[in-house]
């Protein structure tokens, strides 16, 4: 099995299962070497957590950038999830551009909105900073509401294949590489993912579990970035990511105390099942 080094770029919530403390155990349990570069530090996630701490680390990301470089370490592929400005978006460019091994992967997933709108802190000006970022994607993997605010087309709850079309070919016309559209739904049953590539566009659809959960896009964009850097190809990665994230959401739904993530651990032995590890 070839041992990869991935870094992952994005917030530690101390408590709440999302961002890094996601990442690096779902990353970790595919196999691969996992740094980090935590963009903020939270006591919890800000989802329905009143007074959190935050602590902004900008300052430390070019920091840790130029100590790398003398050390002469590099990455096989780096993943960015939730950047908590337009100023760590332009370091984390910088990291791409010193820090990748050649024939490197960049996943990126635009952390920035769900629900028709952007999450607190953002502007119109993160999300044309995010543009530049997103263009450099050898896999994207937004939303419908990020890629709406991405490509400037209006935002729709209900939608047809037609609309869900107009979203990815936007986002590639942007140069981003494979998309990777999440909460595609066409009926109120289902719901499930987009996967365009250059080669082809096919969707899995699994049931939709009316639940309102925080993290799981952190889970399917780990799970996703675990498998497809074992050799899955992006479509089948998707699969296995969905159906992870999935299965992390059915395992949390009888504990209406655990309203704050889902028990994505208690799913990590079928990931490794499925990535025959």
């Amino acid at each position: 099995m070839e041992y990869k080094r991935i870094l992952t770029i994005q917030d530690i919530s101390c408590l709440g299962q999302c961002s890094l403390t996601v990442a690096l155990p779902v990353l970790s349990a595919c196999g691969h070497e996992t740094c980090i570069i935590p963009s903020a530090v939270l006591s919890t996630h800000t989802g329905n957590f009143k007074g959190y701490t935050f602590r902004d680390l900008s300052d430390d990301i070019p920091k840790i950038r130029q100590h790398w470089e003398k050390e002469n370490i590099s990455f096989d592929a780096i993943y960015t999830g939730y950047l908590g400005s337009a100023v760590q978006i332009a370091y984390v460019q910088d990291i791409f551009k010193s820090l990748l091994r050649p024939n490197g992967k960049i996943i990126v997933d635009p952390a920035m909105a769900d629900n028709g709108k952007l999450y607190a802190g953002f502007d119109d000006e993160y999300v044309q900073t995010m543009k530049k970022l997103c263009a450099e994607a050898d896999v994207l993997l937004p939303n419908i509401t990020e890629a709406s605010m991405l490509t400037g087309i209006e935002y729709k709850e209900v939608y047809d294949s037609d609309y869900i079309d107009r979203l990815v070919a936007a986002l590639k016309d942007m140069g981003a590489g494979a998309v990777v559209l999440t909460g595609v739904g066409y009926d109120s049953e289902h719901t499930g993912v987009l996967v365009s590539t250059d080669a082809e566009c096919r969707y899995y659809k699994h049931r939709k579990i009316s639940r309102m959960c925080h993290g799981t896009g952190d889970v399917f964009a780990s799970a996703f970035t675990g498998s497809y850097l074992r050799g899955r190809d992006i479509f089948e990665a998707a699969k296995i990511a969905a159906d992870f994230t999935v299965e992390s959401i059915n395992n949390t739904l009888d504990d209406e105390e655990h309203w704050y993530g889902v028990k994505f651990e208690t799913a990590l032995p079928s990931l490794i099942k499925n990535l025959n590890i």
